[in-house]
């Protein structure tokens, strides 16, 4: 089947929503946070690593696998779940953020039928069309493929993103024409920047292609603000509908991920807990710990004392200090469980929070005690 979003709740002071998304492995609450495995792999973990610390949906990506070890391989495989091992569901990314994060000349490259690009590993030329996306991730055989859509810049102007928005909905018309994989589900992407009539033609005219879900996207490019990210979630929102999911791509910092929900975001995604695991870092309540530390030298104490997480019931912040100061990858697997958790349990709370009807005082309270530049 494809996947189905059902609504359970909407919070009484806010746009929040508590839902269950179902899918062919298993049906999952939303809101909730996705981990990124791009190369079908969430770095430093095994799969059974991640699902033991509740996660749901992971997400790969369409270009780097298209790289390697090719479609055609994870599809002789038998498709992402068996090639990886993960009896989860899985969502693709259509590869548009590489792609044109790639593309030098946005003017020459992007055309009507596509993006000319070089590869990120050899500079090999390489040319990818809507179609091309969509059939790769048909290959893949995910559970939720994306539409693929233009990326444009925090800094693109209101005349520049029209036409984009003009041109990402005939390449998602294109998608859908050639969607073939009856078990995968296919999510169209609104983009707009900040502007509120862009967002507005966006939603709608990408509604009406009655895609499965819905991405807000365009908010985890270089320079948007984040006063800007949150006008493009309330300038989408309402024109979903409620029967859909609404997914907001590439956003994992704990503040914005409070603050996506409270505005009716379900589902979120970001390399960032895995990323700054890798540079010795772990989220805690009160903002980010750099574990290089030299204060935490005899501190024999797990990273936060409230965390079931593997790491934080089994080692302690002096232990995790010795391997990152070591450069055993141990310390970046351990510290990528923490963070990974970290971000899973927050959306746990934030689905009672919205249950309760409390989730402002649940921010309020959150911010009275995170500070990002905590150490």
């Amino acid at each position: 089947m494809k996947i189905k979003y059902e609504l359970h709740k909407k919070e009484k002071n806010t746009n929040a929503r508590y839902g269950t998304l179902h899918t062919n492995y298993g049906s999952f609450e939303t809101p909730m946070f996705m981990p990124v495995g791009t190369l079908a792999n969430v770095k430093t973990l095994t799969t059974d690593q991640v699902k033991a610390e509740g996660s749901a949906v992971i997400l790969s990506n369409t270009y780097h696998l298209w790289l390697r070890p090719g479609a055609d391989i994870v599809e002789k495989a038998g498709g992402l779940h068996k090639f990886m091992n993960y009896d989860g569901p899985i969502l693709t990314d259509s590869g548009g953020f590489q792609v044109f994060s790639l593309a030098k000349n946005k003017k020459k490259d992007i055309e009507e039928e596509g993006v000319h690009f070089k590869s990120h590993l050899d500079g090999k030329k390489l040319f990818l069309t809507p179609e091309l996306s969509i059939q790769i991730q048909n290959k893949l055989d995910s559970d939720i493929a994306m539409s693929f859509d233009e990326c444009p810049p925090a800094s693109a102007s209101h005349e520049y993103l029209k036409n984009s928005i003009e041109r990402t909905l005939r390449w998602a018309a294109r998608g859908k024409a050639v969607h073939n994989n009856p078990n995968q589900s296919l999510f169209g992407i609104i983009q707009g920047g900040a502007y509120e009539d862009l967002r507005k033609f966006s939603a709608i005219e990408t509604v009406k292609m009655d895609f499965d879900g819905y991405s807000i996207g365009g908010v985890a490019n270089d320079g948007e603000s984040k006063e800007d990210m949150y006008k493009a979630i309330d300038y989408s929102v309402p024109y979903i509908p409620e029967d859909k999911p609404r997914y907001l791509m590439g956003v994992g910092d704990p503040i914005d991920i409070i603050e996506g929900v409270i505005r009716g975001v379900d589902m979120f995604d970001c390399v960032l807990p895995t990323r700054i695991a890798r540079h010795a870092n772990a989220f805690t309540r009160k903002g980010k710990m750099n574990l290089r530390n030299a204060k935490f030298k005899e501190d024999f104490t797990p990273i936060e004392n409230s965390c079931d997480c593997y790491t934080c019931t089994h080692y302690t912040k002096a232990y995790i200090r010795h391997l990152v100061t070591s450069e055993e990858t141990l310390g970046g697997t351990l510290l990528s469980i923490h963070n990974i958790r970290f971000l899973i349990r927050l959306t746990e709370e934030l689905r009672e929070a919205i249950k309760e009807d409390r989730l402002l005082e649940y921010r309020e309270q959150f911010l009275r005690e995170y500070n990002w530049k905590h150490d």
